[in-house]
């Protein structure tokens, strides 16, 4: 069989596309700033937390040490999902982290029942989601910016 055939890139007015070699560095940089960018709100705000509500302040650190663990292994899975891999590994891979990163703020609200548990260990995990989302919208403005000028 031959290759699928290539879609064209539809580029809305006023919007530049990027080239491959771009939007690669682009994705990499945001990848690895989220990443890192995850941990100083957690490693500030789990400590003080803790010191009047152990619990969770735990659950605030763990969430976010698991948010950055979902968030590069969701785009690990979605770069070899690109890379024409198997559809259908990429469905179990995703089936396996739900369910290990659902079970998780189960484990720690069952020691320690309490909304503030579950609402802290939320916080920390969607926190880098919340960052990624923020850094695509700041470089789609710069980008914007660059080729209005």
């Amino acid at each position: 069989m031959g290759e699928p055939p290539r879609l064209e890139q539809e580029t809305l007015p006023g919007r530049r596309s990027y080239s491959p070699a771009e939007a690669a560095a682009t994705y990499r940089k945001m990848k690895w700033s989220v990443g890192l960018g995850s941990l100083l709100p957690a490693a500030l705000l789990a400590p003080l937390i803790a010191h009047w509500y152990p619990v969770p302040g735990l659950a605030l650190a763990v969430g976010g040490l698991c948010g950055i663990a979902n968030s590069l292994l969701t785009m690990y899975g979605n770069e070899r999902l690109v890379d024409g891999r198997s559809v259908g590994t990429f469905v179990l891979s995703s089936f396996l982290r739900i369910g290990l990163f659902g079970i998780v703020p189960v484990v720690l609200t069952l020691r320690a029942p309490s909304v503030l548990t579950l609402g802290s260990y939320f916080t920390g995990f969607f926190t880098p989601l919340a960052l990624y989302g923020i850094a695509v919208r700041r470089a789609d403005m710069q980008e914007k910016t660059c080729t209005n000028k």
